[in-house]
């Protein structure tokens, strides 16, 4: 019993998933935070195109 408990403490091998899963995860929560902010910013710059168009045609 000794012997396994041994074994699994020094043993790796799903560490690195672990650490790829967790990255992905923090990835996908920066962008879906920043995404609002850039469809805000988006959407400001064609309402003022569009005004802009408008003003200029009358």
């Amino acid at each position: 019993m000794n012997k396994l408990a041994t074994r699994l403490w020094k043993e790796e091998s799903g560490q690195d998933l672990v650490e790829y899963a967790l990255l992905i995860a923090l990835l996908g929560l920066a962008a879906i935070s920043t995404l609002g902010t850039l469809a805000s910013a988006i959407k400001g710059v064609f309402t003022s195109a569009a005004s802009n168009m408008v003003s200029s045609t009358t």
